[in-house]
């Protein structure tokens, strides 16, 4: 499974090539878990009903690995690895650490993101 990072999403939904192709597919092959983090900051960059109704049908539709409590380990994990100081938010950590649980890679363009990621995390 894939964790599709925010700024792929925003490519995607604007169909920007070569993401939006790459991203249908691999949707269309249920290769893609949802990442309530992902998906708040989804709605959050959202200006009208239209762009929320678009997003949360993503988000009904697709699936998802509940684990409470991943951001807290989101946040021990950001402290003993000082990712904090490089730059890396929550969100991204929290990210991160979703993928593992789930034993999915990340697909991002945001370079301190991947400076995290194991090369085995980063989908390319």
């Amino acid at each position: 499974m894939i964790v599709v990072d925010t700024s792929i999403w925003i490519d995607f939904l604007k169909t920007n090539e070569p993401i939006f192709t790459r991203m249908r597919v691999l949707l269309e092959n249920c290769q893609i878990i949802a990442n309530e983090c992902v998906f708040a900051e989804l709605m959050q960059g959202t200006k009208e009903k239209r762009e929320r109704d678009i997003i949360y049908e993503y988000w009904r539709n697709l699936p998802k690995y509940t684990n409470d409590g991943i951001l807290l380990k989101a946040g021990i994990e950001s402290s003993c690895n000082k990712w904090f100081d490089r730059g890396v938010g929550l969100i991204d950590c929290a990210i991160l650490m979703y993928a593992r649980e789930t034993k999915s890679q990340v697909w991002s363009l945001d370079k301190k993101l991947l400076s995290i990621l194991t090369k085995e995390e980063i989908y390319s």
